[in-house]
């Protein structure tokens, strides 16, 4: 078994015609849900400003090994941030998932699953 078959393309790289033939307009995932972005952007929000905001750490005490406040408030932000950009990366990456399982599979669930996952703009045409 090769590793083009099943994937709709062809070996070469050009879509496969198994019936449904990509296009431009070909959809490759599904419609978006804001939240994960928000979280997301609000991740990150948190890992820039408040690194930048220096009347939260601008003091010498309490000091921790020597160092002042001001030091290692700073070092403290550097696994901060990466934990913080870490977490808004998988947010993103599994909702981009969802989006692609999802148009994959033909569009978003019918019934009472959708209206679940509405949200705060209702079911649109």
């Amino acid at each position: 078994m090769s590793h083009a078959e099943g994937s709709g393309y062809s070996p070469n790289g050009e879509a496969a015609s198994n019936g449904s033939r990509l296009t431009r307009d070909t959809a490759i995932r599904g419609p978006a849900r804001p939240a994960p972005y928000i979280g997301a952007g609000i991740l990150l929000a948190a890992a820039i400003l408040f690194p930048l905001m220096p009347q939260l750490y601008s003091f010498d005490a309490p000091r921790l090994a020597g160092l002042p406040f001001f030091y290692w408030y700073q070092l403290l932000w550097v696994p901060i941030s990466a934990i913080l950009t870490g977490t808004a990366y998988w947010l993103v990456t599994k909702e981009d998932r969802r989006r692609r399982a999802e148009a994959r599979a033909g569009g978003p669930p019918s019934g009472d699953a959708a209206s679940a996952d509405a949200g705060l703009g209702g079911d649109r045409p």
